[in-house]
């Protein structure tokens, strides 16, 4: 069954996470996106990509190279216009620099404009902790402990109507023994090449909801852990079934899963 199928009824929502030059190739397959392609730039002004004439989604903003938000209130508006502008329902933003003060004052008001027009803003668990009524975003790449148990924390801390997952593709090769329960990633190319090489006997992780196998090269024990189709379709259905509300999947990551993930979208 496919996601589309399974989401319906539900407030548990799927988005693509596409920029702009994949947008019309994700439209095949699924019409929920979160359009990665938006920045802040100097003098705390909204920069944009060029997109396609689509509305609804969901606007990600990066802080890649971001100067210090100097006018957050200016930021803010120009954010909540673009957003009446495309139908979007909330804001992503995905931000990798450290929680300075100028981001957290910055979210903190979007936070609550964006709820003044029933919207949400997700933000990575480190900033969600300290926005109050963000959605927090929850990583799924699980490689120790129990995925069921990473979710119940996270909805002890936020609530369960205020955790997203952030879908990860997990393929990950441990040298055994691995004490310090870190691994190498590994590229999807090589993935597969181990997989042909090795033909190797492959299970089924119930507490890390992956898969894995394991191989010996040069007197060294591997021990591989990887997501396919329908791990992450367990992950979100694990999602569904808890009552949270959104799950984002990154474009390039899945792009080749896509036939297995999604119904094929009729009219593109």
């Amino acid at each position: 069954m496919c996601l589309k199928a399974q989401e319906e009824g539900h407030c548990l929502q799927v988005f693509l996470s596409v920029a702009p030059r994949d947008a019309r190739a994700a439209l095949q397959f699924h019409s929920r996106l979160a359009h990665v392609a938006y920045r802040i730039g100097a003098e705390s002004r909204l920069l944009r990509q060029n997109l396609l004439q689509c509305r609804g989604g969901i606007l990600s903003l990066s802080d890649y190279r971001c100067p210090p938000i100097e006018k957050p209130e200016a930021l803010c508006r120009e954010i909540l216009q673009e957003c009446n502008l495309r139908s979007y329902g909330g804001v992503l933003a995905d931000f990798e620099e450290a929680a300075s003060q100028d981001r957290l004052t910055f979210l903190e008001k979007l936070c609550g404009m964006l709820g003044r027009s029933s919207r949400r803003l997700f933000l990575p668990e480190q900033f969600a902790l300290q926005i109050p009524g963000a959605t927090a975003i929850i990583c799924t790449a699980v490689s120790g402990g129990s995925f069921q148990q990473c979710l119940e924390e996270a909805v002890r801390r936020f609530g369960r109507n205020q955790v997203a997952l952030d879908i990860q593709r997990l393929a990950m090769d441990f040298r055994l023994p691995a004490p310090s329960g870190s691994g190498a990633p590994l590229e999807q190319d090589v993935l597969q090449t181990l997989l042909r090489q090795q033909s190797p006997a492959t299970f089924y992780s119930s507490d890390l909801c992956a898969r894995y196998f394991t191989y010996t090269r040069e007197g060294t024990t591997h021990f591989v852990l990887y997501d396919d189709a329908e791990t992450i379709r367990q992950k979100i259905r694990t999602g569904h079934e808890m009552g949270l509300c959104a799950a984002f999947l990154m474009y390039p990551e899945v792009k080749d899963l896509l036939p297995a993930l999604f119904s094929r979208q009729r009219n593109g």
